[in-house]
């Protein structure tokens, strides 16, 4: 079997700043992808469109209006009318990714395809990592908030005694110690 040069065409950190989360899912853009691939969008869609049957919703969707305008407003695109896309993006998943190499039918296509995959890869994993810690911090919140819940109750009634005394004194008449001292003459 012949051995295969693994050459990075684009960083894998690269690829990680275009996957996104949307609609629960982490998603990469048509506009994103067909860079990667070194085609235009227009054909990157006009092939999925052909191949169509090999796409289904949950490999990718079609954005909204409503979700389209709001990553225009993210990612400071052109505006509608202004030579902007006319139609709104399309969202691949890691699923439907794999599947694009196949019908763009390319080395590059093959070749940026395994450096998707890998950051896809990377990506999952730090979300677990991430899951990991959020489980961690919750635990010790629990505890925390467990051992605090034990000692609030000493220190409630460390407090209490203290205001106790406190009125205690407060209530009882001062005796005067030492000689009391003479009383003044009104001056005249």
């Amino acid at each position: 079997m012949a051995e295969r040069k693994s050459v990075a065409l684009v960083p894998v950190e690269a690829i990680q700043r275009r996957i996104l989360p949307l609609r629960n899912r982490q998603v990469m853009l048509d506009e994103d992808l067909a860079q990667l691939y070194g085609v235009e969008t227009k054909r990157l869609v006009e092939q999925v469109k052909r191949n169509s049957e090999r796409f289904p919703d949950d490999f990718m969707f079609q954005l909204t209006r409503e979700g389209a305008a709001a990553l225009r407003s993210q990612s400071a695109t052109s505006k509608p009318g202004r030579g902007g896309r006319r139609s709104a993006p399309y969202a691949f998943t890691e699923q439907g990714v794999a599947m694009l190499s196949s019908v763009l039918r390319s080395e590059r296509a093959d070749a940026v395809n395994i450096e998707i995959m890998r950051a896809f890869v990377e990506v999952r994993r730090m979300a677990a990592s991430h899951d990991e810690l959020a489980r961690r911090l919750d635990d010790l919140e629990r505890e925390t908030s467990s051992k605090l819940g034990k000692h609030e109750k000493y220190f409630s009634a460390i407090f209490e005694s203290l205001r106790q005394l406190t009125a205690a004194s407060a209530a009882k008449p001062k005796r005067r110690v030492g000689f009391a001292p003479a009383e003044e003459k009104p001056s005249e």
